[in-house]
């Protein structure tokens, strides 16, 4: 497996991690530090490596849309769930839609999206409080979104690109718990998982409107997110934290510190909130992203369940 210098950087920071499946040595994958520090969930972020799709969704495909065999794609759920000690049956899938809908799962919907077929549609969020059944989101580009709230033993998995970010897919779901387990922001541990860096995420006016409208530009959130993020930065980093405009009118997207802030501005303390530095789409071979590859990609997959 090849890997890139930034990858490398990231494992050695001690934070998201990239690792080999001791059992499927072709299996790497990523997981937090602080969420496998709560002791209640088995938790991991794919990459493209560990399954048994060719072609241009070589080869951990969670896509059933996406032209795969479905035997291929059966086999790659089963050794997701496989490398938490499960099978496919305890896997509960998201039906994604660029919503902010949440469901609240439960026993009688495991297997939903791989054994058996989904009843639910338009679902972005899931949450649960039930031990054993995996929740699982889906990925080319967009943020993941995962949550431990070790206190009322639940946790929430939630998929948020710019619609769901600009609609705070986190405060949503934070707030989703709180109402139906009691979950408090401020005990809750966080993870903003591998996706596009804002160095490749052109957006149009549009959508850099959206953003500055639903977040207030806040120089202290930004300055402390880049020193927990970044050795060095400069003024300009500051003023462009969010978002900046190019000579093509065009705008740079940050959607790893607008995820950031939806989770601080909720409650949850800087230092329970892990966020990312590894993009999809700078990382390929590594990773499917659908603005690298044009559309012409597989889904990564999230997967998070109480022990």
């Amino acid at each position: 497996m090849c890997m890139t210098e930034k990858i490398i950087r990231v494992g050695s920071r001690g934070t998201c991690k990239l690792h080999y499946d001791r059992y499927n040595k072709e299996m790497a994958y990523f997981t937090f530090d602080g969420l496998e520090q709560t002791g209640i969930v088995e938790h991991f972020f794919s990459t493209r490596y560990g399954g048994v799709s060719d072609g241009h969704l070589y080869s951990l495909n969670f896509s059933y849309s996406q032209g795969d065999a479905e035997e291929n794609v059966d086999e790659n759920y089963r050794r997701a769930a496989a490398h938490l000690g499960m099978t496919s049956c305890d896997i509960v899938c998201s039906q994604q839609t660029h919503t902010t809908n949440v469901r609240r799962v439960t026993a009688a919907d495991k297997g939903k999206g791989v054994v058996t077929k989904q009843d639910h549609t338009d679902i972005d969020g899931l949450i649960t409080n039930e031990k054993g059944i995996i929740l699982a989101t889906f990925y080319a580009d967009c943020v993941p979104l995962f949550i431990v709230d070790p206190v009322n033993q639940a946790i929430g998995l939630s998929h948020s690109g710019w619609r769901g970010t600009v609609a705070k897919m986190g405060k949503v779901t934070l707030d989703r718990m709180r109402a139906e387990y009691g979950t408090k922001p401020e005990d809750v541990r966080v993870a903003i998982a591998p996706s596009i860096c804002q160095g490749c995420y052109e957006v149009s006016e549009d959508v850099a409107l959206a953003f500055e409208k639903n977040f207030v530009r806040d120089d202290a959130k930004a300055v402390e997110y880049l020193m927990r993020y970044r050795q060095h930065y400069a003024k300009k980093d500051i003023d462009n934290c969010l978002l900046y405009q190019k000579e093509n009118g065009k705008y740079q997207l940050n959607l790893w510190y607008a995820n950031f802030r939806v989770f601080r501005d909720a409650g949850v303390p800087d230092q329970s909130i892990e966020v990312t530095d590894v993009c999809t789409c700078c990382n390929p071979s590594l990773l499917f992203s659908h603005r690298a590859s044009e559309g012409k990609r597989g889904n990564l997959g999230a997967f998070l369940m109480l022990k």
